[in-house]
């Protein structure tokens, strides 16, 4: 979110040192949903279960619908709500395909839903992939897919920057900050490094206990690997958009990432142990803050034109403080409700069978 303070333009000489790099934060997310809709979704399989998924399906739709159709609504209903003053069509949204029609040049309101797009379509295969992989369970077929998935992924971006973006490099107009844009940062299928890495965490886990007992011991030492790893996707990162970072820097980052998410996944590391205090309470808000944060950080601009006495830091902490509130707002009334009655609705199936099941002992 502070990587995104480039709307509030009066702030962000101040704090760019500090969010240049912010945007390695939805590396992070996928990452993380990578690990922990991996664990859900392989814990079933390596049981031998069969995997349920309607179960899946309807989690994830009470968990993102709700809140996104409420703020999509605000963006499609109140234009002064928009960031910017352009927008791709409503059914782009709907159907999750804004990251791969997105025109950047005209329309950025509500772009940041790249993120979630990709999830989206995570979300759609990777439980049919695990399900076919798991079928007859395999290591050399596992490694094979997620060798294609990564070698592919850097083959498809290396093809990109060398016969697209390099071609109009030195042009005057934008094209090559809009083909990065729409076909490396947005699209998903150029994005699919982090969620790999963190799905690879979930497998050796469920699949392999005995070697993620070995490394959780090591977990500190995974620790300082990952962040020498993170340091040098950074240091390649300087040129955001050159070849190096755009064919390998990814892959790099996530594996980075994917070791320090190893390492905070042991009590036994110094990242296991630490504690943040409110840390809580963001995770379960996050959702809701990042739907809604760049349009606050827009209309608190706005509001705050009427004081300009109050500028700098001092109004970097009016867009946080309005942002926060908006999340929570957006989270309590909205997200929070929808989750309660997602946890009801599933529990109905298993309340009937536990009473036909008492039914029938009380008819023995």
């Amino acid at each position: 979110m502070t990587f995104h303070a480039y709307i509030v333009w009066d702030i962000t000489d101040e704090i760019r040192p500090y969010w240049q790099f912010g945007w390695m934060g939805v590396d992070l997310f996928f990452v993380l949903s990578g690990y922990l809709i991996g664990s859900q979704v392989l814990k079933p399989l390596a049981r031998g279960e069969s995997l349920d998924f309607s179960d899946f399906y309807l989690r994830r739709a009470f968990r993102i619908f709700p809140a996104f159709f409420v703020v999509l609504a605000l963006y499609a209903l109140w234009p002064d709500f928009r960031e910017q003053p352009g927008m791709q069509p409503v059914w782009q949204f709907l159907t999750y395909t804004i990251n791969l029609l997105i025109d950047t040049t005209k329309n950025l309101a509500f772009s940041h839903v790249w993120s979630l797009c990709v999830e989206e379509h995570f979300y759609l295969l990777f439980p049919l992939l695990a399900w076919l992989l798991t079928r007859r369970a395999s290591l050399r077929k596992t490694v094979t897919v997620c060798l294609l998935i990564l070698l592919g992924g850097i083959a498809l971006r290396s093809f990109i920057w060398l016969h697209w973006m390099q071609p109009v490099q030195n042009a005057d107009d934008n094209r090559y900050g809009t083909i990065f844009l729409e076909h490396i940062y947005y699209a998903s299928y150029s994005r699919l490094d982090g969620l790999l890495a963190g799905v690879v965490l979930a497998t050796i886990q469920v699949w392999r206990p005995a070697w993620w007992t070995r490394i959780q011991t090591k977990a500190n030492g995974v620790m300082l690997v990952g962040l020498a790893v993170v340091a040098a996707a950074m240091w390649i990162f300087t040129d955001r958009t050159g070849f190096v970072a755009t064919s390998i820097g990814y892959p790099l980052l996530s594996l980075g990432l994917a070791l320090l998410v190893c390492a905070a996944s042991s009590t036994q590391s110094w990242l296991g142990r630490w504690r943040v205090p409110g840390a809580g309470w963001l995770a379960l808000a996050s959702y809701s803050l990042y739907l809604s944060h760049k349009a606050v950080f827009h209309l608190a601009q706005k509001a705050l034109a009427a004081y300009p006495q109050v500028h700098g830091l001092a109004a970097f902490a009016c867009y946080a403080l309005a942002t926060l509130l908006a999340g929570a707002l957006l989270h309590y009334a909205v997200e929070r409700p929808f989750l309660r009655w997602r946890d009801a609705w599933l529990r109905r199936p298993a309340q009937k069978q536990l009473s036909i099941g008492v039914t029938d002992s009380a008819g023995a």
